[in-house]
């Protein structure tokens, strides 16, 4: 065949997709799907996603790298201040915005926070309208035909992210929209997170679903020891509370609940690590973690704290 009859390949797209929404949009459940596994958390309540958490998605035609943000929300506190920085630094450097809402009760115009956020981004802006399995469907087109007239959107995706409708065309859209380039990172790669935040993230949300009464924002999970040997991966994470009244909770009666928690988090992570995993599990109070700069930081940030007490509780 002449070289001018070859078909001309097409260009290989990569950049970094940062997804924003408000708490419980369902943005973590996206990521997971489109990466193809468990790399974010998720939990019923909101406001569970506290880092900018990257998923990497390589196909054939390119590369994308999604970024994962806390919801949008009033800061009242000096961990919500510091997720909201999260938010702002989110969208310094990326190529492409996916704006997401929840359908079934979000409407234009009636969230001034959320698109304040959104026009600050001056690049393109995809909107992904999700849970649309619980919208009535002659209410779809009227709801689309709206969100188009309230912001300058690139696409508008109607999906649900948790069945996977719409997704496929999601990404479609995605990779249309990203810049031509070489992947940033190996093929092989579906996150940039290390093992052991993936370690902490992981038991964080097996406690949360112990504490859903008792104000699980009050959790914050630091791995302190991360030890692989030729036969087993030692793991030893504080759960750090504000109460005494949580601590009992996670403790439970005679070590129960933390013996639970333990157990489903070994599990899922020996699933994820591939690995067979000893799993050793602290619980300690620090008082007010949330409304101290400083105690972010340490605790929300994989800062190991020193001098506090700890009660122990191991699970095999």
């Amino acid at each position: 065949m002449d070289e001018k009859e070859k078909p001309e390949r097409a260009a290989v797209r990569s950049g970094f997709v940062a997804i924003l929404g408000r708490p419980n949009a369902g943005k973590s459940t996206l990521v997971n799907r489109l990466v193809g596994q468990k790399i974010a958390i998720v939990t019923s309540k909101p406001q569970t996603t506290r880092n900018r958490i990257q998923g990497i998605l390589t196909k054939p035609e390119g590369q994308i790298v999604f970024i994962d943000t806390p919801g949008v929300h009033e800061a009242d506190s000096a961990l919500g201040r510091q997720m909201m920085q999260e938010v702002a630094a989110a969208l310094e450097g990326i190529d492409l915005l996916v704006l997401m809402v929840d359908a079934s009760s979000m409407h234009p115009h009636a969230d001034e926070l959320l698109f304040e956020k959104a026009k600050r981004f001056r690049g393109k802006t995809i909107l992904a309208l999700n849970k649309v399995d619980r919208l009535p469907k002659p209410k779809l087109l009227p709801l689309i035909d709206s969100f188009s007239k309230a912001f300058e959107f690139s696409a508008i995706v109607p999906i649900s992210a948790l069945k996977g409708a719409g997704c496929d065309e999601l990404l479609q859209e995605i990779m249309k929209q990203l810049p031509e380039g070489a992947p940033h990172f190996p093929e092989d790669q579906v996150t940039d997170q290390p093992e052991r935040f993936l370690a902490a993230e992981i038991i964080r949300e097996k406690a949360m679903q112990v504490m859903y009464h008792e104000v699980p924002y009050a959790l914050a999970v630091v791995v302190e020891n991360f030890e692989e040997t030729p036969k087993l991966l030692r793991i030893e994470a504080v759960m750090n509370v504000e109460r005494d009244s949580q601590k009992k909770i996670l403790i439970g009666h005679k070590g129960e609940m933390l013996k639970k928690i333990g157990t489903e988090a070994r599990k899922e992570l020996e699933a994820l690590l591939d690995s067979k995993i000893y799993l050793g599990l602290f619980v300690k109070v620090v008082p007010d973690w949330r409304e101290s700069p400083q105690k972010v930081r340490e605790l929300d940030w994989h800062f190991q704290v020193e001098g506090l007490s700890k009660d122990q509780g191991e699970t095999e």
